[in-house]
């Protein structure tokens, strides 16, 4: 019998999901959702009309890949998904979500289900590990993984039912697992961080859900999850979570070697549908080496190669200091009489040294991940306190909240140093090196691209294809398609004045990581405008990219905001009638909403070629006239010295001329 949901309601908020599903946020349905806010959904088209819907945190992104998979091809004993999109979600805020069937029942544990009881063995064997295991192996057979088993997660219709896998897709992997359930290398890493991992690791929380309803109790009740991670490493899996407790030797012998420190040592889920066959299934599983003398890293004193490797994860800069000093080579040789490993650490230590003088923090973190890899091959690749796996990067990347801050900054040191590729090199019997170490190059070259394309934000966008962009440009827009940029870009440029470019570089990032068409070149233009006017018209040119790809025909808000930190491009046009003309038509095509037309304005080079011609034509005619005036200015002066010159021998002339007169006149009146 199914479960029964909420009181139906009237309420449909928010439009279809696959044109198919509405969500009533009016009816949640707490407990169901994995550890995510659920929801009824209801087919508005299928028969079955009850659905739950998960809503998908924006900053832990639903397990893509895993999700389109399972979709297409539904597995007995999991609540597949079968649908997922955008919905408006609660206070009226547009979220992800993804739908699946409703589960049988109430789950087996937490706080929204019953109390913890016992199980009896034959309960545990044919209604909850059988069909487990049968379905991870047709999950196995797909090459996926589940990484959310535990009781929580775990759905019956009642007493005596076989048990349904809850949904495990909406968040990244095994991020929404307590530290209880997963081996010690995955609940040491980020949430975000754990990567898809192994159905080895699934068989191992299923391994721990059996001892909890085998007992009737959750072991290691009231431990941080630190301390847990410590106890599994100092003592073992097995040992730690059953402690004093007493097992059927069945049910025992079953759980020991699902909880096998090496995921290799677990019985598959094949071996697992048969009980006996799996007991059969033997390992010896000896105790790690203990040294007398504690090896003190931090706040950790480790007596084993794994429980130091958790310390110099811990604390790298005291772990790699005491690499170089020896410390822990004497530890090694003296404490656990471990000369194989000492010699590897010898070899990093002493490549350590002979290296060039660089960056001393990037090669003490190097030789720290280096060392944790070969102290303990199952760990993670461990950086700067942070640890995670390589496929979890990408999840980890959109776990690290603001933009900038502690986490994002170490990993963006993680990819610039390539550490994956070192941490795969000292561990290459677990991993594929080669492969590891042109994944670590290609990402590095992609946080090394100039401009705001690339960057931590290019590299958060392009692992995670159902991101949604974090721009604050876009407000609480969820735009995840680059088909829903301009329309969240043109409705929040309705809501209020904005001034600037309506690119930064969250956007550029999303439009590079999301665009198939190489737009690095226009986004590190972008990146080295220097005036808010040149990025306009770069962003200009982008969105006028976009809205030809989408053909939008209209955005008289977006074209508002780019209108004004534009118009200084129009100051710099030599024919004032033309700068008036074009200031006139840019205020058309702006109320028009046309951005083509606005780009035909400003970056118009024929017309711009065209003004400088005439300017420079202008300027020679204007230099050709000053000439001219010029030299008439020094003609003139020639011709007033000459006048003058001329005057005074006439007047000259003219005297002496009266003056003859006079003395001739005079002579003949004298005679």
């Amino acid at each position: 019998m199914a479960a029964t949901p909420p009181e139906p309601s009237n309420t449909n908020a928010g439009r279809l999901i696959a044109g198919q599903f509405a969500i009533d946020l009016t009816r949640p349905m707490p407990g169901w959702g994995a550890g995510l806010d659920c929801f009824v959904a209801t087919d508005t088209k299928g028969a079955r009309a009850e659905h739950m819907a998960l809503l998908v945190r924006r900053d832990a992104p639903l397990r893509a890949q895993a999700v389109n998979t399972l979709s297409a091809m539904p597995i007995d004993g999991i609540l597949t998904p079968v649908a997922h999109g955008p919905a408006m979600g609660p206070g009226g805020v547009p979220e992800w979500f993804v739908v699946a069937d409703v589960p049988p029942g109430q789950p087996l544990g937490g706080p929204h289900g019953p109390a913890l009881t016992a199980w009896s063995e034959h309960d545990l064997l044919e209604n909850l590990l059988r069909p487990v295991a049968r379905a991870l192996e047709r999950l196995q057979a797909r090459h996926a993984t589940h990484r959310g088993i535990r009781p929580a997660n775990l759905f019956r219709a009642g007493p005596g039912a076989k048990v349904t896998l809850g949904c495990a897709w909406a968040a990244p992997a095994a991020s929404l697992q307590p530290a209880i359930f997963e081996p010690p290398y995955a609940a040491m890493c980020l949430p975000g961080g754990r990567g898809e991992g192994s159905i080895a690791d699934d068989v191992y929380a299923l391994g721990v859900t059996l001892l909890v309803l085998a007992t009737g109790r959750m072991p290691m009740a009231g431990m941080d999850s630190a301390a847990i991670i410590r106890r599994k490493l100092e003592v073992g899996s097995f040992a730690a979570l059953v402690g004093e407790e007493r097992l059927g030797h069945g049910v025992g012998d079953l759980i020991r070697g699902m909880l096998a420190e090496d995921p290799e040592h677990r019985p598959p889920p094949a071996l697992l549908a048969d009980p006996a066959a799996a007991r059969a299934r033997r390992v010896a599983a000896r105790p790690p080496p203990r040294a007398q003398r504690a090896l003190q890293v931090g706040a950790i004193a480790a007596t084993n190669l794994r429980l130091a490797a958790l310390a110099i994860a811990t604390a790298p800069r005291e772990g790699a200091q005491l690499l170089r000093t020896g410390a822990v080579d004497q530890w090694l040789r003296r404490g656990l009489g471990d000369a194989a490993t000492s010699t590897h650490l010898e070899d990093l230590v002493r490549k350590r040294a002979a290296d060039l003088p660089g960056d001393e923090a990037t090669a003490d973190a190097v030789l720290a991940t280096q060392a944790i890899a070969i102290l303990d091959p199952l760990a993670p690749v461990c950086w700067g306190g942070l640890a995670l796996f390589p496929d979890g990067l990408g999840g980890a990347l959109a776990g690290t909240g603001a933009a900038g801050g502690t986490d994002e900054k170490l990993l963006g040191e993680l990819v610039a140093a390539e550490a994956v590729g070192a941490w795969a090199r000292a561990r290459p019997e677990r991993c594929d090196p080669v492969l590891l170490h042109a994944e670590a190059h290609q990402q590095r070259q992609l946080l090394r691209t100039r401009g705001p394309g690339g960057g931590t934000a290019r590299l958060r966008y392009g692992l995670n294809p159902v991101l949604s962009c974090r721009s604050p440009l876009l407000g609480t827009a969820l735009v995840v398609r680059l088909a829903d940029l301009l329309p969240a870009l043109e409705q929040e440029a309705a809501a209020a004045a904005r001034e600037g470019a309506p690119i930064d570089t969250e956007i550029a990032a999303f439009l590079a990581a999301r665009s198939d068409t190489n737009l690095i070149g226009e986004l590190a233009r972008l990146g080295a405008a220097e005036t808010p006017a040149q990025a306009a018209l770069v962003a200009l040119r982008l969105l006028v990219w976009l809205q030809e790809r989408q053909r939008i025909p209209a955005l008289p808000n977006l074209a508002a905001w780019l209108g004004a930190p534009l118009a200084p491009l129009l100051d710099t046009w030599r024919n004032r009638p033309m700068r008036a003309r074009l200031a006139e038509a840019l205020a058309a095509q702006v109320k028009a909403g046309a951005l083509s037309g606005m780009l035909d304005l400003v970056d118009d080079k024929v017309a711009r070629d065209r003004d400088a011609g005439d300017a420079v034509d202008a300027a020679r005619l204007v230099a050709r006239i000053e000439t001219e005036l010029a030299g008439l200015a020094a003609a003139a002066g020639a011709r007033a010295a000459s006048a003058q010159g001329v005057g005074y021998e006439m007047v000259l002339g003219i005297g002496m001329t009266a003056l003859t007169l006079s003395l001739i006149a005079t002579l003949i009146t004298g005679a």
